[in-house]
């Protein structure tokens, strides 16, 4: 055994993933139009060491790790790899040992794939799918609403991944747009699982300082802890709603007591009668807030209501009392995603719904502007970015 690893490395148990491991199909050049100018070696190199990937830019940091964008000198492919430093005192951040047990057992097209972990004395390497843009990027490339055939094929893929991991045990607890990543073709895969839990049955006792703030349900504000599956959905219709109408469902600034005023601005203080339990919630104080009555969700955000079937998905998903939200299984046979294909709910988890002949992307409004302007003819072609 190395000396130089540490004791919480073996509690890892993560196994290097290896060739056989099914290529993905987030990246259709495999990374060739990245391998020119390099040097490649002709001697393969083996995975789980720092050699094997070459770093090209820096995608992004976060509080315990840096994101670059990378290529393997094995087979050219691009990956993303998220790079920890072990160089502070407190170690390998927790997040990041729950984030690589958990998605070292999740196999799903809707969710990121692990390709490998490398360990140095300086730094622990999580290798990932390299995927093209995430959702806040693609709305913010194409504002005011996206298309609503675009909306029900995300919809599906988020609601598909959630099912998988719920079916699993596992809560993810951060959706939001920056963390839905959006390949190429139009694939939507669940990324960062750095606060995801594993979840006991029925319930478990977990932190309430979970989710970013405008996607956190109004349980979470409140103060409770023994949240479920249903966490997740209040996220994922929150995503619904800002991918139709355009802008944030509700866009609180960062005090939590406005936060809820947004939610009950449209969905009513609940009381016992609507929530049964709570009122003993540590948060709930009524007298802070301006009376509100619930509000038709068509009328507060106008293009879910010219969307056939989106208002009633909304619905169920944004309610105050958990226990009433509709499980992502229930949800992926909504009336909603009637006009989809019937092969998509016959796949294996790990095909995308983008193998079944006929599905692809719809061009966005400002995408078919452009290409009026410049004389172009998009046709249906799939999405490309």
């Amino acid at each position: 055994m190395n000396s130089l690893q540490p004791q919480w490395y073996h509690t890892l148990q993560v196994r290097r993933i290896r060739a056989q491991r099914a290529r993905s199909n987030s990246d259709p050049l495999q990374g060739k139009e990245c391998a020119q100018g390099f040097q490649w070696q002709k001697k393969s190199l083996p995975f789980g060491t720092a050699s094997s990937y070459l770093n090209l830019e820096k995608l992004g940091e976060g509080s315990y790790a840096t994101v670059y964008k990378g290529i393997s000198r094995i087979n050219r492919q691009l990956v993303a790899l998220k790079v920890i430093s072990m160089k502070t005192e407190e170690g390998v951040p927790f997040t990041a040992i729950r984030e690589a047990s958990l998605l070292k057992g999740l196999k799903h097209a809707n969710i990121v794939l692990l390709h490998d972990i490398i360990q140095t004395r300086e730094t622990l390497t999580f290798v990932f799918e390299y995927v093209h843009t995430d959702l806040s990027q693609y709305m913010s490339q194409h504002p005011g609403g996206l298309h609503p055939h675009n909306v029900k094929l995300f919809m599906f893929q988020l609601l598909r991944g959630l099912a998988y991991i719920h079916r699993q045990h596992i809560l993810h607890r951060d959706l939001k747009p920056q963390n839905l990543l959006i390949s190429y073709l139009g694939e939507l895969k669940l990324a960062d699982f750095g606060l995801a839990r594993a979840k006991s049955i029925p319930s478990q006792t977990y932190s309430a300082e979970v989710v970013t703030l405008w996607y956190r349900p109004p349980d979470v504000l409140l103060g409770a802890t023994d949240y479920s599956c249903d966490l997740d959905i209040w996220g994922a219709g929150c995503i619904f709603i800002e991918m139709l109408q355009g802008r944030p469902a509700f866009a609180g600034d960062s005090d939590i007591v406005e936060q809820l005023q947004k939610i009950w601005a449209v969905l009513g203080i609940p009381t016992e009668d609507t929530w049964p339990g709570v009122s003993e919630l540590p948060n709930y104080k009524p007298d802070w807030f301006m009376p509100c009555k619930p509000q038709q969700f068509g009328i507060t955000w106008d293009r879910l209501g010219r969307v056939i079937e989106a208002e009633d998905l909304a619905t169920r998903m944004l309610k105050c009392c958990p226990r009433g939200r509709v499980s992502a299984g229930n949800a992926l046979h909504h009336d909603f995603f009637s006009t989809l294909p019937p092969q998509l709910y016959q796949l294996p988890d790990a095909r995308s719904v983008f193998t079944v002949p006929g599905v692809t992307l719809e061009p966005e409004i400002c995408d078919l502007f452009i290409s009026g302007q410049r004389g172009l003819h998009l046709g249906r072609l799939g999405k490309r970015w």
